[in-house]
């Protein structure tokens, strides 16, 4: 059996009390306290706690899918280049628009894309960023030690989105004035300026123009697996 609770006004019977609630009033002093303090109880203030208030779960799941996106906690790596890549290699490019053709690697950037060129005087592939999986490394490098490739960065191929304005009833029609997008003359001479820095140092070298010119293929009977570039 449960201990007995000690009280000033215990239960008779269930609901009714040995004493009043008018004489427990005068019984505990509250009268004093109440006199005390103008004619009202005291309010002590309260302590401003930070409640933490969880949140209930729904009894059932939504009808609608309910997206939510997932919390990503992995850090970026810098991508580490292969040994095979280093400033002034000859690399030749395996997909895309440029395959089979043999460029010059300049220098990685902080996304982990390769900066390559051509030069674009030479073989048409101007200045570019390449993912380094889609390339191959030779064995021929080309001296680079005078090429300035500081201002090349990311931002620097980055797109400029021009908004759009509503057209009329008359632009609407003229189709044959549709404007062509064109590269813009500070990339054009950064070209230039790359390209004459990356032309001397080819002159010096015998037949090593001719060879970033042709374009590499395989022949039949050839395995890729046993070629030394």
């Amino acid at each position: 059996m449960a201990p007995k609770q000690k009280t000033r006004n215990p239960e008779l019977i269930p609901g009714v009390r040995k004493v009043s609630r008018s004489k427990m009033y005068h019984k505990r002093g509250l009268w004093a306290i109440k006199a005390k303090n103008g004619g009202k109880f005291p309010v002590h203030a309260k302590q401003e706690t930070a409640a933490v208030v969880e949140e209930k779960q729904p009894k059932f799941y939504p009808a609608d899918d309910i997206k939510k996106p997932l919390s990503n906690k992995r850090k970026p790596k810098p991508t580490k280049l292969r040994a095979s890549v280093t400033p002034g290699t000859v690399l030749i490019i395996l997909t895309g628009r440029f395959k089979g053709k043999r460029v010059v690697f300049l220098k990685q950037l902080t996304s982990g894309l390769l900066l390559i060129t051509g030069p674009y005087k030479v073989n048409g592939v101007p200045l570019r960023r390449v993912n380094q999986a889609y390339v191959v490394g030779t064995s021929t490098k080309v001296d680079i030690s005078g090429v300035d490739v500081s201002k090349f960065d990311d931002k620097y191929f980055g797109k400029q989105v021009e908004k759009k304005k509503k057209k009329g009833e008359t632009e609407f029609f003229e189709a044959n004035k549709q404007e062509k997008n064109t590269l813009p003359a500070e990339k054009k001479d950064d070209q230039k300026a790359v390209d004459a820095l990356l032309l001397k140092a080819l002159e010096s070298v015998p037949d090593l123009k001719a060879y970033l010119g042709a374009r590499f293929s395989l022949k039949a009977g050839m395995k890729p697996h046993e070629l030394v570039f």
